[in-house]
């Protein structure tokens, strides 16, 4: 198990792949955990690319140092990550509030953000009063109130009869609630929209057909910020593509790096 003390916090984070190969940083979401990206991992290559995950401070087995957060610390936090272990002229997959963290990564150390996969999210996601209303709700009732309404925005009709969904709910429900409502604090008071719109690097966006979190309409938005970016629909998957469309999404993953020559052989 890998620890990282950032300054202000201790992250949980994994490396897979190559260790000699060219770096893949992955930022998950909130309410999620590292494991979000298990099964888009195993339809990657083993040679050439090294994957790297962390837990977001508050999630997992990351620590939850006392909120409210703010985006620059989530930020910073990925900066000094990747500067711990090297990893410059990166791939940084960011999904949902990842994809925050993965935008403004990218405007403060270009340095270390080769291409921006921008995975169901936005330049800001959803409003004031929504975060506000969420926050209370945990703060009186804790997340398991608010985990049946997440997951009918998270997955897809289809996924919803599928037995996994409990899993997810429990990754969801075990969570911080501390950190879970500092996190929020932190999504509800980012506004990417400037910043991001003066970035020039390679970027895809994906998003996911039934997702009713970050719908296919706002990931398009935030693409339309990035001269040249691309934009990849999955169907049949909402809010977690890499969970319903593991196969579909590591093949997203494997033609972008491919058109910026990410790789170094094994």
């Amino acid at each position: 198990m890998n620890w990282f003390d950032t300054g202000d916090t201790q992250l949980h984070w994994r490396e897979d792949g190559d260790p000699n190969g060219a770096p893949v940083l992955f930022s998950n979401s909130l309410g999620t955990d590292l494991r979000l990206w298990d099964y888009v991992l195993d339809h990657m290559p083993k040679t050439g690319l090294r994957y790297i995950r962390y837990d977001t401070r508050g999630h997992g087995l990351s620590a939850g140092p006392d909120g409210p957060y703010s985006m620059g610390a989530l930020i910073t936090e990925a900066e000094r990550l990747m500067d711990h272990l090297e990893a410059k002229d990166a791939v940084v997959v960011g999904l949902s509030m990842g994809g925050l963290i993965a935008q403004g990564l990218a405007v403060k150390r270009l340095d270390l953000v080769r291409g921006l996969v921008l995975s169901n999210t936005g330049a800001k996601i959803g409003n004031d009063a929504m975060w506000a209303e969420r926050i209370a709700t945990v703060e009186e009732h804790g997340i398991e109130a608010l985990a049946d309404a997440t997951l009918e925005r998270w997955f897809s009709n289809g996924f919803k009869e599928n037995p996994e969904l409990h899993m997810w709910r429990n990754m969801l429900t075990r969570q911080s609630p501390k950190g879970f409502n500092a996190c929020m604090s932190a999504i509800s008071r980012s506004d990417m929209i400037s910043a991001t719109s003066g970035l020039r690097l390679p970027a895809l966006g994906i998003a996911g057909a039934e997702d009713g979190s970050t719908p296919p309409d706002m990931v398009r938005e935030l693409m339309g910020l990035i001269p040249g970016s691309g934009f990849e629909l999955i169907r049949k998957a909402g809010h977690l593509p890499c969970v319903e469309q593991p196969e579909i999404y590591a093949k997203h993953l494997i033609r972008f790096m491919d058109s910026i020559g990410h790789s170094k052989d094994g």
